[in-house]
C-alpha cells in the first residue's frame, strides 16, 4: 500500500501534527532567519500548538521549541503523511 503525501501551509497543520519541511517560500531574508532557527529543508517538525485568529504558532524542531508568527509560520510549507 502506497502512503499519499500532501504539502500543507505549518498554519493549516493540526495541533500534534508532524511533518517534514518540503520549502520556505520566501525572500533570503525570511530563509535566513528561519534557518537560523534550525528551521530548513528536510527537518521533522511537530506542531504544538497556535492561537486563535493569525496568533504565533508553536513546533518542535529536534529538541527546541519555537515560536513563530502568523506570517512566518505561512511560508513554510510541510510534507504530511495522509
Amino acid at each position: 500500500m502506497k502512503e499519499e503525501r500532501k504539502i500543507v501551509h505549518l498554519t493549516h497543520m493540526p495541533s500534534g501534527e508532524s511533518g517534514v519541511v518540503a520549502e520556505i517560500r520566501g525572500g533570503h531574508g525570511a530563509v535566513r532567519r528561519l534557518e537560523a532557527l534550525g528551521l530548513r529543508i528536510g527537518e521533522e517538525i511537530t506542531k504544538i500548538s497556535a492561537q486563535f485568529l493569525r496568533g504565533p504558532v508553536t513546533i518542535k524542531v529536534g529538541q527546541t521549541s519555537l515560536a513563530l508568527g502568523y506570517g512566518m509560520a505561512s511560508k513554510v510549507m510541510v510534507e504530511v503523511k495522509e
